[in-house]
Parts: structure tokens; sequence; C-alpha cells
């Protein structure tokens, strides 16, 4: 007589947000591209959208943070998208207060008409535009190194190429944050050369805020389950429809270096993440 083994079958619940994820990480982005489309008709056409309004701008924060949040869910454990989330959030905000009360380290400046008005102080949002430039800095980091994932020094690189990225980046928030949209303001420093009224020391301390962040959240971001993943060309999206809009308010505004800085950065990045990406398909992916 057979013997007849059973197999039980344990149901565990959800390790990861990623099996919710997929779902509202579409709608998520759909959202994001459509305040995308609002900011810019705001910029090409005033009269559609009055050129005061900030609710734009203020969805256009939020729904980039919510999307990609959602995309790093769909690979990571939920309680790893939680600790880096609030430990950007965290430290970003820290310096960015610090910066408005004491100058350090980004220069004096003073907020004055963001979605949230504040005098001093941290308008709510300014940790979640650092959380969103970060995040994606990192994953177009990730995607231009890609060829060299097994080599020795490829989480130093990653590191070094994402604040980078994130001062990049920068450089085309400022022109249209302070000098178009009055979000902030620097007062005059010692130093005559600014970019756009921010000094060069505003760059600086961005970069090294930006190192120390992520020497403590990068152990969050590793991705421990073995297997194949598909790449993620989320953050490559993101910091393109961004950094087009940056780029449509230099060039209707006159500010001829901005857009040829940002256009000439733009192209040039997402060249090398796409030929990164491309590049030894066949390996397995970076954990990192």
């Amino acid at each position: 007589m057979k013997r007849i083994k059973f197999r039980h079958i344990v149901l565990q619940p959800p390790s990861r947000l990623a099996d919710f994820a997929p779902a509202a990480h579409y709608l998520l982005l759909g959202l994001f591209l459509l305040s995308s489309i609002a900011v810019a008709l705001r910029l090409y056409r005033p009269g559609w959208i009055s050129a005061d309004a900030v609710w734009p701008d203020g969805l256009l924060v939020l729904s980039a943070v919510a999307t990609t949040l959602a995309a790093l869910a769909r690979r990571l454990p939920a309680q790893n998208v939680v600790a880096v989330a609030v430990l950007i959030g965290v430290m970003f905000g820290g310096a960015q207060y610090l910066g408005a009360r004491y100058d350090i380290p980004f220069g004096p400046f003073t907020y004055a008409d963001a979605p949230v008005r504040s005098q001093n102080a941290l308008p709510w949002i300014i940790p979640l535009v650092w959380l969103s430039i970060l995040l994606n800095a990192r994953g177009v980091a990730r995607l231009v190194l890609r060829p060299w994932r097994q080599t020795r020094n490829y989480g130093f690189w990653q590191i070094g190429l994402s604040t980078l990225l994130v001062v990049l980046m920068d450089l085309g928030l400022q022109p249209f944050a302070s000098k178009v949209n009055s979000y902030w303001t620097w007062k005059p420093t010692l130093l005559a050369s600014t970019w756009y009224g921010a000094p060069w020391v505003n760059f600086l301390g961005r970069g090294v805020i930006t190192l120390l962040i992520l020497a403590f959240v990068t152990p969050f971001l590793i991705n421990k389950r073995p297997g194949k993943h598909s790449i993620d060309f989320h953050p490559l999206l993101v910091w393109t429809v961004v950094n087009f809009l940056f780029l449509t308010s230099a060039a209707t505004h006159g500010q001829t270096p901005a857009t040829a800085v940002i256009l000439a950065q733009t192209l040039i990045i997402a060249a090398l993440a796409l030929a990164g990406s491309r590049r030894h398909t066949n390996s397995p992916p970076a954990s990192t």
C-alpha cells in the first residue's frame, strides 16, 4: 500500500509592499506625469494656470515621492522603505532647518512663498523634495554603473555618482525655485560669484550632506533576496521629467547658462544610463 504524503501549504503575510505596489505604482506614476504637465502648462501658458499658483509644484513633489517609494517597494521589504524615507526626510530636513536658522551648511537664505509659507523655519514639503531627488539620483547612478556592479569598489562609486547627480539636480532646481518661483531667497555673501543667487558653498554643503545620508541609508537599500530582477528605469524617467521642467523654466525665463547646463547634463546622464543598462544584460544584477 502506497504511503501518500500531503504537502502542507503555509500562508504567510506578505513581507514586502511589492505584493500591493504594482497597481499603486502605475497609478501614482500617472499622477506624477499629469502634475508635470500642469507645471509645464503654467510655464508655457500662464493664462491657463495662474503663474502664482503653487498647487502644481506641490502636487508634483507629492506624486514624485509617492511613485518613487512605490517603485522602491517593489523590490525591498516594507520596513526598509519606511526606514529609508524617515532617515532621508529627517536628516535632510534637519540640515535645511539649520541652514535657514544659522546659515550652515548651505549659506544664508530664507523661505518665502513656498507651498507652505514659513519664515526662517522648515516648510513641510522641503524634506520631500530632497527625498525624491536623492532616491532617484541613486537609481540613475545604478543604471550608469551597472556594467561595473561586480567590481570591488562599486559601492563607493555608486555613492559618489549619486552625490554628484544630487548636486547637478540642484543646479537646475535653484533657478527654478529661487528666481522663477521665489520659494526661497538667498542673501548676499562675501563672495560675489553665485549661481542665480545661490552661493557655491550651497552645492558643496549639499554634496557633503548627501554623502553622510547615503552612508546611513545604503544598508537599507540593499536587496538581500537572491534572484534576477528586471532593470528599473523608473528613476531615469522621474529624473528626466523633472529636469525637463527645470529646462523649460530656464528657457522661458531667459536663463541661458542654466538652460545650457541643464540640457547638457540631462542628455549626458540619460545617454550613460541607457548605455549602462544595455551592457552585460545576461549577468545577475547588482543587489544594491
